[in-house]
């Protein structure tokens, strides 16, 4: 067997990452909400142009603090694509939600608009805009849809960090907003997450929640002379070592988005022909949308080119990977009466997507040997 020397995904050193880790040990403080944290939080708030940046373990995290906020009950619904992480339904299925999965576009495989509003019921809460492969969803149509009908609107935006949708940060637009620093995505801290809280409502609950339901924030403020049990919670906080690492990761932000916009754009012209010849159909960035570069991926005819060219590529040391199987034909999402055929669009992507090796330190030589043996492939 070959061996892959060329990965789909391989973190690395970006900048002061050690360096910061180092100064969180030697500061004695490592636990979270520390000066790290804050550093985090305030770089993030000021580049996403964010009021309340509330740093997490991981985003599931985030996630489930979003449900606790919207006060997710027994009986209520969420609507989510069905083609995403188990991580988008999770969260709300934890509180006794009911997820109604709705299929996805086909060229950007996010959540197709034109579905969502015969998608709400009378139980109804939420919808989950997840942004796949940090491209964003038409919020316009989700916004729209969602005030009119009265849900709220959570972004999922785990791929999409630094990502725009006519100009504004994605993770901005809904009522709460979920980040993503698994070691898989754009910027890492190994697992980590945060919550963007855009309501203003909810932003004084959402520093209990993440507190173990406690009001200690206020009582570390100098508010009040003791601190007390007061809501629902849990201990949502990353520690300051992981706090240190992701401020040096996003220190680099600016040369690692320009790295990545140039390998995505270069996978785009230079596979363009050998995709026409053969009717594969590869990643596209609607013109109101400003990407994160995170996927590259794309649709071949059929569930066999997908094994075939993936064998294809191992031969020659390069590892390519599929994605999600679709949510509601999973064992739990039949449990919530999602059936075969419920969304087709999914089924097929599903069946259909391969995702070519993008990462941060993907060197064009590496890149220049996935491109020639992709079109190596007949």
């Amino acid at each position: 067997m070959t061996a892959i020397d060329v990965p789909f995904n391989k973190p690395a050193l970006l900048g002061r990452e050690l360096e910061y880790v180092a100064q969180a040990v030697a500061s004695g403080h490592l636990s979270g909400n520390g000066p790290f944290t804050r550093k985090v939080r305030t770089l993030l708030e000021q580049e996403l142009g964010a009021e309340r940046v509330t740093l997490t373990p991981s985003c599931t995290h985030a996630l489930e603090m979003a449900a606790i906020l919207l006060d997710i009950a027994p009986g209520d619904e969420v609507i989510l694509p069905s083609f995403t992480f188990v991580s988008s339904a999770n969260p709300f299925v934890l509180r006794g939600a009911r997820p109604v999965f709705v299929d996805v576009r086909e060229d950007t495989l996010n959540l197709d608009e034109r579905l969502l509003e015969p998608a709400i019921g009378p139980r109804t809460r939420a919808v989950v805009a997840v942004h796949y492969a940090g491209v964003a969803c038409e919020m316009d149509t989700v916004l729209e849809v969602a005030r009119r009908r009265g849900i709220a609107v959570v972004e999922d935006n785990a791929h999409g960090l630094f990502a725009t949708y006519r100009g504004r940060a994605l993770g901005t637009f809904g009522a709460l907003g979920a980040q993503s620093f698994h070691q898989t995505k754009v910027f890492t801290c190994g697992e980590g997450g945060a919550l963007l809280v855009n309501d203003p409502a909810l932003r004084e609950r959402a520093e209990i929640v993440q507190d173990k339901g406690t009001d200690r924030a206020r009582f570390a403020r100098g508010e009040s002379d003791r601190y007390a049990w007061v809501d629902l919670g849990s201990s949502w906080f990353p520690s300051e070592i992981q706090a240190a690492f992701l401020l040096g990761q996003l220190e680099e932000r600016v040369r690692v988005q320009e790295r990545r916009r140039h390998l995505w754009a270069r996978y785009a012209e230079e596979l363009r022909t050998w995709a026409e010849q053969r009717e594969v159909f590869l990643a596209t960035v609607p013109p109101e949308c400003g990407p994160s570069y995170h996927i590259f991926w794309m649709l071949l005819p059929s569930r066999e080119r997908v094994h075939a060219l993936k064998e294809h590529l191992a031969g020659r040391g390069i590892l390519a990977v599929c994605h999600y199987a679709p949510l509601h034909l999973s064992p739990m999402g039949q449990k919530f009466g999602a059936r075969q055929g419920d969304c087709p669009v999914a089924e097929a992507v599903s069946d259909q997507l391969l995702r070519l090796p993008l990462f941060n330190v993907l060197t064009d030589e590496e890149q220049g040997r996935v491109i020639d043996a992709v079109r190596a492939f007949e």
